[in-house]
C-alpha cells in the first residue's frame, strides 16, 4: 500500500494514475482491512486530489462487485437501476416519485443509496415515509422487485464493505471515490442505469468507466443537487452509453412541451411536509410544475427501461400511469407488507 500511496501521492506534478491492476490491488487492501486505517485515510485523499482515471474507476467498482453476489433478480425482468446517494437539501425528492409512476407504466425500477449523507435527506427517508420498506436484506429486495416491481436496497445492507467506506466521509469531512463507486454497483446487474452525477471531473469519467466495464445502457446526468434527475428549471446536461457508444445530449421543458419552473417553486417544505404531497402528486390532485416535473423524470426512466424511443414519446406513458390512478395504486401496493 505504502508503494502505491506513493505513487499517487507525490502532488500535482508527480503523480501518477494507477494502472488497473494496481488500481484492483488497491481496492482489495482497503476492502478486506489489510491497509491499516492511516493508509486507508491517505490513499484516499491522495486520490482525491489527483482524480480519479477512468481505468482506476473501472477497476475499483469491478472489485467492489466481486464480494458480493448480485441480486438474484429474474434475467428477464429487465428492471432499471438508479442509485440515489446524494439526497437532497434544497429541492423536492422528484426521483422517487417518478420511479413510482414509471414502475405503474410498466418499467421495473431498482433504488439503491443509504440514508446518512451529511445535513442532507434521503431518499430512503422520503420512502420511509410513504410506507415503502427500506431495511430489505438482499434476498427480500430480490423477490420484492421482481413481485412489486419497485424497492429501495440499503447499501449497507447489501455491501456492508463499502458502506463502510462511504461512513468515512464524516471522518474525512470530503468524498472519496467510493461514491461513484456506490453508483456503478448495480446490484441487480441490470442492462440499463440512470447515474446522477454533479461533479463535473465525474460526468465523463463514470460513462467511460461502464463501457470499459461492458455496460450495455446507461444515461449519466448532471441532476440537481447530484441525483439522477432532469430539472425542470434549467436545461440538464447528460451522456447516453448505448451499445458502447457514447452520445451527450441535453434536455430541458420545452422538450417536453413543458415551460421552465422557478427555481424557488422546487423548494423542499422539509421531510414533514414533503412525504404527503408527493402521494397527492401520485393521485393526481396535483397540477403544475411539480406534477409536469414528476412525469418527465418518469419519462426518462420509462426510456432507459426500453418502453419507448426517446425520453419525448416516454411522456405520454408516464402521463396515463399517474391520470389513470395506476401510480396511486402503485404506491398502496408498494406500502403494503
Amino acid at each position: 500500500m505504502q508503494t502505491l500511496i506513493a505513487k499517487v501521492g507525490k502532488g500535482e506534478k508527480g503523480a501518477k494514475d494507477l494502472t488497473y491492476q494496481e488500481a484492483a490491488g488497491a481496492m482489495r487492501l482497503l476492502l478486506e482491512g489489510t491497509a491499516t486505517p492511516a493508509q486507508a485515510g491517505a490513499f484516499l485523499i491522495a486520490m482525491r486530489i489527483k482524480g480519479e482515471s477512468v481505468t482506476e474507476l473501472a477497476a475499483f467498482t469491478s472489485v467492489a462487485r466481486e464480494y458480493v453476489p448480485p441480486l438474484p433478480v429474474p434475467p428477464d425482468l429487465g428492471h432499471v437501476d438508479i442509485p440515489t446517494y446524494a439526497g437532497k437539501q434544497d429541492s423536492w425528492h422528484v426521483l422517487l416519485p417518478a420511479a413510482i409512476v414509471a414502475s405503474a407504466a410498466g418499467v421495473p425500477v431498482l433504488l439503491h443509496g443509504y440514508d446518512g449523507v451529511p445535513n442532507r435527506v434521503s431518499t430512503a427517508a422520503v420512502a420511509a415515509r410513504l410506507g415503502i420498506p427500506i431495511d430489505l436484506e438482499p434476498k427480500q429486495a430480490a423477490e420484492s422487485l421482481a413481485r412489486k416491481g419497485l424497492v429501495y436496497l440499503d447499501v449497507g445492507l447489501y455491501h456492508p464493505l463499502v458502506f463502510r467506506f462511504l461512513e468515512l466521509r464524516k471522518e474525512l469531512g470530503v468524498r472519496s471515490f467510493f461514491q461513484p463507486v456506490a453508483r456503478m454497483l448495480n446490484p441487480g446487474r441490470a442492462r440499463a442505469s440512470i447515474i446522477g452525477m454533479s461533479h463535473p471531473p465525474y460526468f465523463e469519467k463514470t460513462a467511460e468507466a461502464l463501457r470499459m466495464m461492458g455496460a450495455a445502457q446507461a444515461l449519466v446526468v448532471r441532476g440537481l443537487e447530484g441525483e439522477p434527475e432532469l430539472s425542470i428549471s434549467s436545461i440538464t446536461k447528460a451522456i447516453e452509453l448505448r451499445d458502447d457508444r457514447i452520445t451527450p445530449f441535453s434536455l430541458q421543458p420545452k422538450d417536453f412541451d413543458m415551460t421552465f419552473a422557478r427555481l424557488e417553486d422546487l423548494k423542499s417544505p422539509g421531510l414533514d411536509g414533503e412525504a404527503p404531497v408527493l402521494a397527492k402528486i401520485l393521485a393526481d390532485e396535483f397540477t403544475g410544475n411539480m406534477r409536469d416535473w414528476v412525469a418527465m423524470n418518469a419519462a426518462m426512466i420509462l426510456y432507459a427501461g426500453g418502453k419507448a424511443s426517446s425520453v419525448h414519446d416516454a411522456l405520454a406513458l408516464a402521463q396515463t400511469a399517474l391520470a389513470s390512478g395506476a401510480a396511486k395504486n402503485k404506491l398502496l401496493e408498494l406500502a403494503q407488507s
